[in-house]
């Protein structure tokens, strides 16, 4: 069982860390300069869902003719500065005569030119489009061509959103622009048909169809807020910011990447939701950024062991807060570790990944009520409505390695069968970069093939707390775990995070004393 912990809507994973199955449809590079709009985008939303009852069509002709004019191709500019590597023969003195004593010495670094192709979407006449971020990441001049082929024109990138992946881009033209009208992606069921339309490899403007396989698909890796929607129709290196349509021809979702083992479609693409894009749009035109909520918590799932262990139904729904930031709006609100958020402004919280997006979808300043679940070790929890005023996402921190604690003396844990654990000195703090204010046992070593390993436990983790009881040293957290009673442990983790933070989260151990014996 692995258990991830995260501070709703401020610790992200950087754009980019994917993992080796996943790949992104086109060449990412920088940042992109971020240039305000003028005006905001004129759309056309149409809001009700797709009439299910009717048979398919025998042909998707109709819908194409509507749709695809609104797709365009993207072409995007970056200038890479790569340095010349000197000719190793020119190392040789004898040659050297020949070609100059210079001819061996690194030369000065070559610009030239790197490529990317996407594709995008005219949501509005007025020019406005939607695409991927990592089609137009970096580039230095972007070219939009209409789906006729005849003209080109040079947008302006009206700004960008790493964390989910949307960009923002705007055209000048006389004419009033074949825009596709929006559905709301909220709407979609499994089942549903969708055609996806872009230009994949560069062959010309291609639709493919398929059904909505999944939505809400998140935990992938590809980026900071994931909402994906999932589709067999085909998608390809090319298709990136393109269309992702439902049967009445309504822009429901933006093409973004694809699960592979090859690099090529194998069934499985993912989009951005039309209301994720629509929100991004918007605080990009108005603001000319993305401002998050930020309620400083950090949550993890709610599984059937925590669950258990928090005396809660299984069939239970919410996020487990494992943590709460010192001086943050949940902190001020009197939010406490081991507290289920069940409900936000009402909306029934389905896991810790659906509460993330809420939050970072609510704007900072906002006032928004919470329902969450406390009780003590062995007693039912009980409802308390707490209302918190959002603050805004923090600045994420940079990355920072973690390395295996070595010098420290180490004391076995008693209940915890293959677990090592160390003071926390001015020296563990240091080398693992913790908090002054955390305080807890330092695990030393973790046997791979114990049931804490299995649970999550990895060396450089603290242990701030046994079975709800506060753990302040070894000596400490080596005595609470002789009090263990029961066949599972409850302990309250800190953990170093992938891009450089830390936070607390819960983990159940099976107790190896007790089911030893």
């Amino acid at each position: 069982m692995t258990v991830r912990s995260m501070i709703v809507g401020a610790k992200l994973k950087r754009y980019g860390a994917l993992i080796s199955s996943f790949v992104l449809l086109s060449v990412a590079g920088y940042l992109c300069p971020v240039l305000r709009a003028e005006t905001p985008p004129k759309l056309t939303i149409q809001e009700a869902p797709v009439d299910r009852g009717l048979k398919a069509p025998l042909s998707f002709a109709p819908v194409v003719k509507k749709v695809a004019p609104s797709v365009v191709n993207i072409y995007s500019t970056t200038i890479v500065h790569e340095r010349a590597v000197p000719n190793p023969f020119f190392n040789d003195p004898f040659l050297r005569r020949f070609f100059g004593d210079d001819s061996g010495q690194e030369r000065q670094p070559r610009p030239h030119k790197a490529q990317s192709l996407g594709s995008g979407v005219i949501v509005s006449p007025d020019g406005y489009i939607l695409t991927a971020n990592h089609v137009v990441e970096g580039a230095q001049t972007v070219k939009v061509a209409l789906s006729t082929g005849d003209t080109e024109y040079t947008a302006k990138i009206v700004g960008t959103d790493p964390p989910s992946d949307v960009a923002v881009l705007k055209i000048n033209v006389s004419k009033k622009l074949p825009a596709v009208p929006l559905a709301d992606s909220d709407k979609l069921e499994v089942g549903d048909i969708v055609l996806a339309i872009g230009n994949p490899f560069n062959v010309g403007q291609t639709v493919t169809m398929g059904i909505v396989s999944a939505v809400g698909r998140g935990g992938l890796g590809i980026s900071g807020y994931e909402n994906f929607i999932q589709t067999d129709a085909a998608i390809n290196p090319g298709n990136s910011g393109g269309a992702l349509v439902d049967g009445e021809g309504r822009l429901v979702g933006i093409n973004t990447a694809i699960l592979s083992r090859s690099g090529g479609f194998q069934g499985v693409g993912l989009a951005v939701p039309v209301n994720m894009a629509r929100y991004v749009m918007d605080r990009l035109v108005q603001f000319g950024k993305v401002s998050r909520g930020f309620l400083g918590i950090y949550i993890q799932p709610l599984t059937t062991d925590l669950a258990k262990e928090f005396n809660l139904p299984d069939e239970s729904s919410g996020a487990l807060v494992g943590g709460v930031t010192p001086n943050s709006p949940a902190a001020k609100a009197g939010i406490e570790d081991g507290d289920v958020v069940v409900q936000f402004n009402g909306k029934k919280v389905t896991d810790s990944r659906n509460l993330q997006l809420m939050v970072a979808e609510t704007p900072p300043g906002t006032k928004v009520s919470l329902q969450v679940l406390r009780g003590e070790l062995g007693k039912k929890p009980v409802a308390r409505n707490v209302t918190v005023a959002l603050g805004e996402l923090p600045v994420e921190k940079s990355v920072a390695q973690r390395n295996t604690p070595r010098d420290n003396e180490t004391e076995k844990m008693d209940v915890l069968d293959g677990v090592e654990v160390a003071d926390l000195d001015a020296s563990a703090r240091q080398q693992f970069d913790i908090p002054r204010n955390i305080r807890g046992a330092l695990i030393a070593n973790v046997d791979p093939d114990s049931t804490a390993a299995e649970a999550g436990l990895t060396p450089g983790d603290i242990i701030v707390g046994i079975n709800r009881q506060p753990v302040r040293n070894a000596d400490e957290a080596v005595a609470l775990s002789r009090k263990a009673n029961g066949t599972s442990v409850l302990l309250r983790v800190w953990s170093k995070g992938s891009d450089g933070g830390g936070g607390t989260h819960y983990i159940v151990v099976e107790n190896t004393k007790k089911t030893s014996e």
